[in-house]
């Protein structure tokens, strides 16, 4: 665990509690503790809403840890790098020196690295007699390492917010084309009912829909949409309901016929006396004359084309 007091930054750059705050957490790093820095980079960039921080400080960030020399970052590998602004600038695909001071002041202030400036301010490292860094002033990138778990948590929060809200959309997606047929079919086969009320009603929630929403303005789009679904469902299950009023009663006689199996052996033995055949009912009889022209065109609306003075 790192010990050491408090530094400061070189030259006017103010100390801030913050700073502070960043340094002390950064030394209460738990012994033994490895983590790989692009996994923690790639977490940092899925929750960097939640963190606050902006894509070219995270692109500023890729270039610093592409001069740490090992994949995992760990306190026995040490935690400073030291590239100056001219070598960051041309890992950062050249973004000007200005905007790289900027965003690494961003970086700072987020708590995201830390300042080890030298005396002087510039960034470099000291080297023992046999030939391993003994000091080294630049950026500390401890804070990755100590917050590695709270980065984590920031992006399985966000994944799960994606998750919620692309399954909020589907559902609003499947609403508006259920709905939106729904009305149509019972148009075209004369259903009583306000079907035009609906659909008004309908397409005052569909225009409703803002091009980018979150999950809390979706919400009540949803329940709007499944209320007018419910709506639309009860009008024509009521239709169908009095269009067929003794469905059931039919089904019911069948029912009976079938079950009396006395008339069955009473009359089997008489086919087979007389030896005579059962005819079957023809198949036509139980077709039905026709179907809807409104139907045919939805189940083949391929047919359209070939139809020059349209079809009747």
């Amino acid at each position: 665990m790192e010990t050491g007091i408090a530094t400061t930054p070189f030259g006017r750059r103010p100390m801030s509690l913050a700073m502070l705050a960043a340094q002390n957490e950064s030394r209460e790093i738990p012994k033994g503790r490895v983590v790989e820095k692009w996994q923690v980079y790639r977490n940092l960039c899925e929750g960097k809403s939640i963190v606050g921080i902006g894509d070219r400080a995270l692109a500023v960030l890729n270039a610093l840890l592409s001069f740490y020399p090992d994949s995992e970052l760990s306190e026995e590998n040490g935690l400073i790098v030291f590239p100056s602004n001219a070598q960051l600038s041309l890992r950062a695909h050249g973004m000007p020196d200005a905007t790289v001071r900027r965003h690494l002041a961003a970086l700072v202030d987020c708590g995201l690295i830390l300042r080890r400036d030298s005396p002087n301010g510039k960034r470099y490292a000291r080297k023992g007699r046999g030939g391993d860094i003994e000091e080294a002033f630049g950026f500390s990138l401890a804070p990755l390492l100590a917050r590695a778990c709270e980065f984590e948590a920031a992006a399985e929060r966000v994944r799960a917010d994606n998750r919620a809200l692309r399954l909020m959309r589907e559902r609003i997606t499947l609403h508006r084309r259920d709905i939106h047929k729904l009305i149509e079919a019972a148009v075209e086969e004369d259903v009583p009912g306000d079907w035009g009320g609906l659909w008004r009603r309908f397409r005052a929630i569909v225009e409703g829909i803002p091009r980018r929403a979150c999950i809390a303005e979706l919400e009540p789009i949803v329940a709007g949409l499944a209320g007018l679904h419910e709506d639309v469902d009860k009008l024509l299950e009521i239709h169908m309901n009095s269009t067929n009023p003794s469905a059931n009663d039919s089904q019911n006689e069948r029912q009976q016929s079938d079950s009396n199996t006395d008339s069955i052996f009473e009359f089997e033995p008489a086919f087979e006396r007389s030896g005579a055949t059962a005819e079957p009912s023809p198949p036509e009889a139980e077709r039905p004359k026709g179907y809807p022209l409104g139907l045919v065109l939805k189940a083949c609306p391929e047919i359209i084309e070939y139809a020059v003075d349209g079809i009747a």
